[in-house]
């Protein structure tokens, strides 16, 4: 839910500010329950691009909701699309609780929304995609993907298995916020990077 408030909260922002932009918000919502029908590991499913995933992990999740919703935002041929989620605990060990991670295809993406971020105090830092590499710790004998690729580099693998339901035919840019780090402390929630992205709107309204 993390990701979807911070979402939702930025595009009310941008509609009360009457940012021109043309903004299209989606919140991947589902329920996340036991049961007898619940994904098992083992299970294979199939996303919405025709890609098949084996579920090694129940535990990940949440990437597989997000694959759908890259999948349904990409047929939309948006100019730029920018993912955000409470993704992975690897990130919390690989930045701490100061900055979220933003992993993207585009440089000059990555460098708008920095620059955003540092201007609010609310950072984001730019972590990799070595695609070959971390696809190889995703290796499955029976599907595309394995939903899980070890605890090496683990918000470096999700941001990659992300990154292959993006059909970047129709996407010139995307970015993936992994915001895990940010979004709660021992006080409560936080909003986090809500701020920044207020801020990466305005900016790109400003272009």
């Amino acid at each position: 839910m993390g990701g979807s408030s911070c979402a939702i909260c930025s595009t009310l922002a941008a509609l009360e500010l009457d940012l021109p932009l043309n903004i299209i918000t989606v919140a991947m919502l589902c329920e996340n329950m036991p049961s007898g029908i619940a994904t098992k590991p083992g299970d294979v499913v199939t996303a919405m691009n025709g890609k098949t995933i084996e579920v090694d992990n129940t535990d990940a999740e949440g990437r597989l909701i997000l694959a759908d919703g890259l999948c349904y935002l990409s047929d939309k041929k948006p100019q730029t699309l920018i993912d955000m989620a409470t993704l992975t605990g690897a990130v919390i060990i690989a930045l701490s609780h100061v900055t979220a991670a933003v992993f993207s295809n585009s440089t000059p993406l990555v460098e708008e929304l920095e620059k955003a971020s540092f201007q609010t105090s609310d950072y984001l830092w730019r972590l990799p995609i070595f695609r070959e590499d971390y696809l190889e710790q995703m290796k499955s004998d029976v599907s595309d993907y394995n939903n899980i690729g070890g605890r090496p580099g683990g918000s470096c693998t999700a941001a990659t298995f992300l990154s292959e339901f993006v059909d970047f035919s129709k996407v010139k840019q995307w970015a993936h916020l992994d915001i895990a780090a940010v979004t709660k402390t021992k006080v409560g929630y936080t909003g986090r990077p809500t701020r920044a992205v207020i801020e990466f709107l305005q900016q790109r309204a400003r272009k």
